[in-house]
This record gives C-alpha cells, structure tokens and sequence, in this order.
C-alpha cells in the first residue's frame, strides 16, 4: 500500500499490529451476536449494526475500538486519555475488553489523512469509530454511509449543524456521540463585565470549521445589538493565523473572540503574546486555549466529555443501544478558565467572574494539561 509507512507511523500502538496491504470492501461487517438492522434515518431508512436488544455483552468478548483525534491540541489529547481510561474501565467492570490500543490515529488536520485511516479502520472491521472534533466526526460519517459501523462522536460542538444527526433527541443513522456545544452569549457577557466600554470586538477564527459557524454568528448577533464594531479574521493555519492576529492587533481592537476552533487552539502558543503586548484580551471556546496563554476560556469539562464518550461506546457495543434512537450528550458548559499570568499581564479585574458561570477556574500558561 503506497501510504502503509506513514499509516504505521500515526498508529499509536501497545502491541505490534500489521497493517493490511489491500482494503477490504467497506461493506463487511465485523462482530459476533451483531445483526444488521433497517432504520429511519434522516435521509430515509438506513442500515446500521446493532446488537440485539437487551442483549448482554458476553464475558471475554474483545471489541475493536478505533479512536481517530483530529489534531493534538490540549484539549482533545484531554478527552483522548479520558476516553481510554473509561473504556478501561468499563471493560474490567463488564468483563470484555475494549482493544483500542492498535486503532488509535492522528489526523494531523488534514482531511487526506483523515480518509485513509477511515479506510484503514474500516479494512480492520473495527466496531466502533470515535471521532474527536468535528471534522474527524464528518469524515468518518461519510466514510461509514455503506457500512453502517456505528460512530460515536466527541466533541462536536455543533452536531445537527455539521449534518451528522438529524437532531440532537433523535440522530436518526449511524451516528451519535458528545457535544461541547458552546454558550457564546454567556463568555460575551464575561467580556463586557470585565469592559463595559468595549467598542470594537475582534472575532479570530476559521471559516471552514464547522464548529466555529453558528458560534460566530451569535458574536456579531450579540455586538450587533450592543452597536459594537466587529472585525473579523481568519485563517486555515498556523502561519495564517498569526498574519490574522497581527492584523486584529493593527486594527487595535478591545477584545478577540475565538469558539471552540481547532485551528487557532494549535496556534494559541503563538499568538497569545501579541495579544498581551497589544494589550488585547483573547476570549476562547474552551480552558485548553486559557492553559495555553489566552487570557480566558469557556466551556465544558473535556475530561468530563472524554469519560462520557467512553461510557457510550461501551452502551452501544455491550447494552444493545442503537446510535439512531440514542440522544447525544451535551455537558454544563458553564466553566470559566482564566490565566492568571496573562490576566495580571492585562490588568484586567476577573472577580466578576465567579458568580457569573457555574464553575470558576484559575490557571497558569502550559503547553499540557498535567
């Protein structure tokens, strides 16, 4: 296979695994007491794999789990280990193993990657794919439309938007998971309680994340009624979005909001010093930016997301739950993180904050969560 090298390379591995030189047919189906069930899905009826229901997991049972991240950034690499370790544990406490060891992949961003360990793991006829982060979620979905291997998303902020459910209650195919769904109203509010005159916001961000659309959206909704100036920026890497943070710097906004955005998470350690010099507060989607020097980060619990990703693979594949009937997970995304080095920095007073979100954090600048 003219990629094996570089697949061999993004494989995270405990034991040694071979990878196959030919692809099997995407439509094999992998797993004993599995039945091939006719659903009404978004587009009509579909076809996904299922246990019986009600059936129990056979003790000793061995499902191959592959787990695909879009990208290392602290917060997905959060939900990664966490996801792992419940799997862990849900394995020893169900007495079956969850063999995700030799199915772990990196997509390194890039949708070409990102195809072929779709190939890779359909070929390997794992029984599940978790996807981490919304463009891994969508080509893995794709990747699955024949097989109807079951996909359990992690952290896509915005699923019915993305187009992998058909709504949250009901996703309708193969495909459910866990959402960081993003209150930006509420981090908005954290800006003008820290800076009541605010009169130019920045929005810094990739156009072709799904994640970052509707996030973005209710920005400019939200300045627009406060008669605030937006300018945006964008950029689809690292060398774009330092171009872009020069350019909100130039533009001498008050703030900068980023949603939960993959792209400019990889650049944070980057930028975030410009930010300070400029004397910009940098507003993020998640606590990883926060840890990695923007001044704050809002949201949910990643390693709580991460556990409870791992407890609905364990559902589908062991307790009979199917995917379409099964209701995505949305988490408290109420926690305000805030970089006490960047904020002292600033000379920005945060003490607002607190009593404004349902859990307040502090944190230092780190490349990793410890």
């Amino acid at each position: 296979m003219k990629n094996k090298s570089m697949l061999q390379k993004m494989m995270t591995k405990k034991t040694g695994a071979i990878l196959m030189t030919t692809l099997m047919a995407a439509g094999m189906l992998a797993g004993c007491g599995k039945q091939d069930e006719t659903i009404g899905g978004a587009d009509g009826p579909t076809s996904v794999i299922v246990k019986e229901d009600g059936e129990d997991a056979e003790s000793g049972a061995v499902y191959k789990v592959g787990i695909v991240q879009f990208v290392d950034d602290a917060s997905l690499n959060q939900i990664n280990n966490a996801l792992c370790a419940e799997l862990d544990a849900k394995g020893a406490e169900l007495g079956v193993t969850f063999d995700y060891a030799d199915y772990k992949f990196n997509g390194q961003a890039d949708s070409t990657i990102l195809n072929q360990i779709a190939e890779q793991l359909l070929s390997e006829e794992v029984d599940v794919i978790v996807p981490i982060a919304t463009p891994a979620a969508v080509i893995m979905q794709a990747a699955t439309e024949d097989s109807r291997t079951p996909v359990v998303f992690s952290a896509v902020s915005d699923p019915v938007g993305a187009g992998l459910v058909a709504s949250l209650d009901a996703p309708g195919s193969n495909v459910t998971g866990t959402s960081d769904a993003l209150n930006t109203n509420a981090i908005m509010d954290l800006m003008f309680a820290a800076n009541p005159d605010i009169k130019k916001v920045g929005l810094l961000y990739n156009k072709s994340e799904d994640s970052s659309k509707q996030a973005i959206a209710d920005a400019k909704a939200y300045c627009e009624a406060k008669n605030v100036e937006i300018v945006e920026k964008t950029g689809t890497n690292n060398d774009e979005v330092m171009l872009a943070a020069d350019a909100l710097v130039a533009e001498q906004v008050d703030a900068i909001f980023t949603p939960t955005d993959n792209t400019i998470m990889t650049a944070e350690l980057a930028i975030y010093e410009k930010f300070i010099d400029a004397g910009i507060p940098h507003y993020t989607g998640a606590d990883s930016f926060a840890l990695n020097g923007a001044f704050c980060g809002y949201g949910v619990n990643y390693v709580e997301l991460g556990t409870a990703t791992g407890d609905m693979v364990a559902e589908i594949l062991t307790g009979g739950k199917n995917p379409a009937e099964t209701a995505v997970v949305s988490l408290d995304n109420g926690i305000a993180t805030v970089n006490t080095e960047t904020a002292e920095a600033l000379g920005l007073d945060y003490s607002m904050f607190a009593e404004m979100c349902s859990e307040f954090k502090e944190i230092q600048t780190a490349k990793e969560f410890e």
